[in-house]
C-alpha cells in the first residue's frame, strides 16, 4: 500500500467516524425532543367552557372574579410560559381580574415582571394573582388605587418604574361598565366615571410613562366590539370603547418614529366580574355569549396569548393594529 492509499483511507476513516457522530447526536437530539415536546391535543372551542344559561348573580361594583359562579378562567393553571417577555418590566391596569389579570399570569409566566393596578376592595382577587406572579420567581407589584385621579395615575406609573426598575410594557385594561336602559338613566356623575376610568386614565398614564418608554416598548389598549357594534344599554361605555380604538391608531402613528408600538385588542363577550356587578341585566347575564357563532361567551384565559405576542419583540411590524377575539362575532 502506498503512502497515498494510506492517507487516502485515513481520510475515508476520518469523514466516516465525523458522520456517525453526528448521526449519533442527531438521533440523541431527536429523542430528546420528542422526549420534552407532547402533541397538543386537539380542543373543540365550542365545548371548552361553559354555555349559557348562567346563574342569576349580581355583586356590587367592581366586583370579584373569586365571587363569581362560575370562576372566569384567567389561565391559572393553563397557561405554559416560553420566556417570550424574559426581562421586561409590564403595568396592568385592571390586573386583578379579566383580561388584566389572564395578561398578568401569562406575561409573568414569559418571563416579565408585573405592576397590577386594581381597586381597593379588588384585594382579594388581586393578591392571588400577585401571588401566581412571584411563584413564577417574578416581581409583583400591587399597588392599589383609583384611576380617576389624574395624581394617582402619575404616582402609579412613578411606583411601577422604582419597584420594577423599569418599564417597557403598558396594558390600559381597566374599564368601568354599567348597563342603563336609556340614556334618561345615565347621570352626569356616572358618564363622568366611565370617562375618567376608561379614557382620561390611559391618557394620564401613557403622558407620565412615555419620557421613560424606550425603543421596543409597547402600549396595549383594551377595546371591545361595542366600539363596532354598540348595544343601546351601554351608550357610554360604547364610546369610550370606541375612543380607545381610535386613540390607539393615532398613537401608533405618533409614535412610531420613537420604536414604540401601540395596539389594542377587542374582546366579544367575556365572562368577567363587569357582568355581574352592573354591566349586564340579569336577563341578559343569563344568556350570555349565548348570541355568539361559538355560543358562550369568552374566558379571559382566550384572549392571554394575544397581549403576548402584541407585547413580543417578534411582533415588532405590528402598531396600530386592533386584535377581535369576539367567538365568531365582531368586526376587528
Amino acid at each position: 500500500m502506498t503512502q497515498h492509499d494510506k492517507t487516502s483511507l485515513s481520510r475515508r476513516q476520518i469523514v466516516h467516524a465525523a458522520s456517525a457522530t453526528f448521526a449519533a447526536a442527531s438521533l440523541a437530539s431527536s429523542t430528546a425532543k420528542g422526549d420534552t415536546m407532547a402533541e397538543q391535543e386537539l380542543i373543540d372551542p365550542v365545548t371548552r367552557y361553559p354555555k349559557p344559561p348562567f346563574k342569576k348573580q349580581s355583586q356590587p361594583w367592581p366586583g370579584l372574579a373569586g365571587k363569581m359562579e362560575p370562576r372566569p378562567d384567567h389561565g391559572e393553571t393553563s397557561y405554559k410560559g416560553s420566556g417570550r417577555l424574559a426581562g421586561r418590566k409590564a403595568l396592568i391596569t385592571g390586573g386583578d381580574s379579566g383580561m388584566g389579570r389572564a395578561a398578568a399570569i401569562a406575561y409573568a409566566r414569559e418571563g416579565a415582571d408585573v405592576a397590577i393596578n386594581y381597586l381597593a376592595a379588588e384585594e382579594p382577587d388581586a393578591q392571588e394573582v400577585i401571588a401566581l406572579i412571584k411563584k413564577e420567581g417574578r416581581t409583583g407589584l400591587a399597588i392599589p388605587g383609583d384611576l380617576k385621579d389624574e395624581a394617582f395615575c402619575r404616582q402609579l406609573v412613578e411606583q411601577a418604574i422604582q419597584g420594577l426598575g423599569g418599564l417597557d410594557i403598558i396594558v390600559n385594561n381597566a374599564a368601568r361598565q354599567q348597563t342603563r336602559a336609556s340614556i334618561l338613566d345615565v347621570s352626569s356623575e356616572d358618564f363622568d366615571a366611565t370617562m375618567k376610568t376608561n379614557i382620561y386614565a390611559p391618557f394620564w398614564i401613557i403622558k407620565a410613562a412615555l419620557p421613560h418608554l424606550k425603543p421596543g416598548s409597547c402600549i396595549i389598549g383594551t377595546t371591545s366590539e361595542q366600539a363596532y357594534d354598540p348595544s343601546p344599554d351601554l351608550y357610554d361605555y360604547a364610546q369610550t370603547k370606541a375612543a380607545t380604538m381610535n386613540y390607539v391608531k393615532s398613537l401608533a402613528k405618533q409614535l412610531a418614529s420613537k420604536g414604540i408600538r401601540v395596539n389594542g385588542v377587542a374582546p366579544g363577550p367575556i365572562w368577567t366580574p363587569l357582568q355581574v356587578s352592573g354591566g349586564a341585566t340579569m336577563e341578559k347575564l343569563e344568556k350570555f355569549g349565548g348570541m355568539t357563532p361559538l355560543g358562550r361567551p369568552g374566558q379571559p384565559a382566550e384572549l392571554a396569548s394575544i397581549y403576548v405576542q402584541l407585547a413580543a419583540a417578534d411582533a415588532s411590524y405590528a402598531t396600530g393594529q386592533v386584535y377581535g377575539s369576539a367567538g365568531g362575532s365582531g368586526q376587528p
